[in-house]
């Protein structure tokens, strides 16, 4: 197999559960039915590949549930964001949020979650596959862009760009304050939405109020919930509209769905509320049978919320490694 310190390539020795290449995404394409995709937890991916002095939205792997086994084919910076897999580098383990330096012929194991449903694994550069609508990120519905639009399997062979800059003397980790905040769980936070009023009184209290579970039938297009049903009090369904990211829609059988990063575009399905964007890193990290709870909040405070997380990617929260 073909070695180089000059040129680094990631060989999949073992792809794991889910693996895929993924950005931020695509979005600009709903109006041809394509959903802008990108990373299930986009804040984990844009910490990463910050910390590996990339632009925030540089391809990486997503991997989902259980991870892989990579090798790496020349000198390199990783860094590994978002759930805690158990990773470890030639036996010894590898720490999360940190940017770590690899070199040729090392091997990236990584195991099962340990909480979280994703992990990203960012190097220095990023990952070099060819854009398609603008975008490296795998969508998996339509088999477009990442690796030929597909999963990683055993035998893949990924190249990494070079970096435009030379590396820097002091390797930078998440501040632990900001890790913290990150691993802070509770309700998720959601405005009302637009069908609000389509449902009785009862049931957007009862959405409010009660737990529901991740079903087993969840995917990247959406997350699936079994829970206390919710009672619309109109008949019927919607003339089909726009459906985006986050929105918590209810089908006939009344047990929500929150719409997913590769969701349909359109739709005609009741929607009762949105979960905000701050939030968004969250879902990424749910998994099958994971509890949710829902809590109401305004526009104000989500526009809040919002800003506030945004000052996570402040480089003052980049602390020496």
């Amino acid at each position: 197999m073909f070695r180089s310190e000059d040129l680094m390539i990631i060989y999949v020795l073992h792809p794991g559960f889910l693996t895929t290449v993924q950005d931020l995404g695509r979005p600009g394409w709903a109006h041809q039915g394509v959903s802008a995709s990108g990373a299930a937890d986009a804040l984990s991916l844009r910490l990463g590949n910050l910390l590996c002095d990339n632009a925030g939205g540089a391809a990486a792997l997503e991997l989902t549930l259980v991870g892989g086994r990579f090798e790496f084919g020349g000198a390199g910076v990783i860094c590994l964001a978002g759930a805690d897999f158990g990773s470890a580098l030639d036996g010894r383990p590898l720490p999360l949020w940190t940017a770590c330096p690899v070199r040729p012929g090392q091997i990236l194991q990584m195991g099962p979650t340990r909480g979280g449903a994703r992990a990203y694994l960012c190097v220095r550069g990023g990952l070099d596959v060819p854009a398609v609508l603008g975008s490296a990120s795998t969508h998996l519905l339509t088999g477009l862009g990442g690796l030929e639009g597909r999963p990683l399997r055993k035998g893949d062979a990924l190249s990494v760009r070079p970096h435009s800059r030379p590396a820097p003397d002091r390797l930078r980790r998440l501040d632990p304050a900001v890790e913290s905040r990150l691993r802070a769980g509770g309700p998720l936070r959601v405005v009302a939405g637009p069908q609000a009023d389509h449902f009785t009184a009862a049931a957007r209290e009862l959405f409010l109020g009660s737990a529901y579970r991740v079903t087993e039938t969840s995917d990247r297009m959406g997350l699936r919930l079994a829970g206390p049903a919710l009672e619309k009090s109109h008949a019927g369904d919607l003339v089909t509209e726009g459906a985006p990211l986050g929105a918590v829609q209810v089908p006939r059988d009344g047990q929500p769905i929150i719409l997913f990063v590769e969701h349909q575009t359109t739709g005609g399905y009741p929607k009762i509320a949105g979960v905000i964007s701050a939030d968004f890193h969250r879902l990424g990290q749910l998994r099958p049978r994971d509890e949710v709870r829902f809590e109401a909040v305004s526009m104000a405070a989500a526009l809040e919320l919002l800003r506030e997380q945004e000052d996570l990617l402040d480089p003052k929260w980049r602390v020496p490694a």
